[in-house]
């Protein structure tokens, strides 16, 4: 992340590299059912394809040509998808912010996870906050302000932070 100046205000954002675009297939009601666009991000040695709904900003375009920044023009807020860091396996205080038990005074009750119910019904009932496997989640965050845009760079900004490891791929709606 970092910050970008606006009007007298500093606001925080993150620098996004967007990846050479161009349209892989066009899907069509007559054909396929349903109207779609099939995008194709090259980056680097990875080539990602994602079918996106057809909108009003691939009008005209047919498979082959690039798609550019010129997309976002008149573009306010986005809605971003990505995939969460994973952590691996965590406890319950540090997936759940549960707080743990006394630290003196010879209690045995530290960072354990509790009780994880009642006698009855004589089984963990489903969806009980317990340790095990935290992050790698898929998360959508809406309405995100798009703050800059630069086409000579291929870069975009969005304000505040997003899902995902650095080099990590993220989706766009807008």
């Amino acid at each position: 992340m970092t910050r970008v100046v606006k009007g007298d205000a500093f606001v925080p954002v993150t620098l996004l590299r967007v990846p050479e675009l161009k349209i892989a297939q066009i899907k069509t009601v007559e054909k396929d059912g349903y109207e779609a666009v099939v995008l194709e991000a090259v980056d680097g040695k990875r080539v990602v394809r994602r079918e996106v709904p057809f909108t009003g900003a691939f009008t005209g375009m047919k498979a082959g040509d690039a798609v550019t920044l010129d997309v976002l023009e008149g573009v306010a807020t986005v809605t971003l998808h990505g995939i969460s860091k994973g952590k691996g396996f965590a406890g319950a205080m540090k997936r759940h912010n549960f707080s743990g038990g006394p630290a003196g005074h010879g209690s045995k009750f530290h960072r354990a996870l509790g009780s994880i119910g009642c006698r009855k019904p004589r089984r963990t009932k489903p969806g009980q906050k317990m340790h095990g496997h935290m992050g790698t989640e898929r998360i959508t965050i809406k309405k995100v302000p798009l703050e800059l845009v630069n086409k000579n760079l291929s870069v975009i900004a969005l304000k505040g932070p997003v899902p995902g490891a650095r080099n990590s791929l993220l989706v766009l709606d807008f």
